[in-house]
């Protein structure tokens, strides 16, 4: 299947973004991301610190990979893959009845409690990064292109930061109105 290059340009950006936003977050506060990688409980706690340095650089380096037209059907599999673990990690503390841990989504400044609409939200993600790996329809692009993905990479992100607010505080919101 060949689609139009910007939109796959379009989302290999959105996701490069918010993976290296994501490693950011790891890299910001690695003590409290070490403890809501624990708080999963699906890892013996000898690799906790192992994975809490490493899955940061994983996430930078598929960022960039997405950035660069000859690596990105690998590096779209690999982001797709990594954003499906999370929400497996997150299905399983579910699953378990643990919803009251901190997912760890919205970087240090802010706890998210793990609820169903996160697996939606990942599932959206994975498909914008295996759209991201798709042979693009081969034509030149322009200026014009450019500007139209630089502003459809921007509007995603825009959604993306909005959903996860809204995700984020959610519950308050709900407290504020007596729910």
């Amino acid at each position: 299947m060949h689609i139009d290059p910007i939109f796959i340009i379009a989302s290999a950006i959105t996701i490069a973004v918010i993976l290296a936003s994501a490693a950011t977050h790891k890299v910001r506060a690695p003590a409290r991301f070490a403890g809501q990688l624990e708080d999963y409980q699906l890892l013996p706690k000898v690799l906790v610190k192992l994975i809490a340095r490493g899955l940061p650089l994983v996430e930078i380096g598929v960022a960039f990979a997405l950035l660069v037209p000859a690596s990105r059907p690998i590096a779209a599999l690999l982001a797709a893959g990594l954003l499906a673990l999370y929400a497996a990690a997150i299905g399983i503390n579910l699953w378990r009845g643990r919803a009251d841990i901190d997912c760890g989504c919205s970087g240090p400044d802010q706890a998210q409690p793990l609820r169903p609409l996160l697996l939606a939200r990942n599932s959206v993600l994975v498909v914008l990064a295996l759209t991201a790996g798709i042979t693009p329809q081969a034509r030149d692009l322009g200026f014009f292109d450019g500007f139209v993905v630089i502003a459809a990479s921007t509007v995603l992100l825009l959604v993306y930061a909005a959903a996860e607010g809204l995700l984020a505080n959610g519950p308050r919101l709900f407290k504020l109105i007596g729910r």
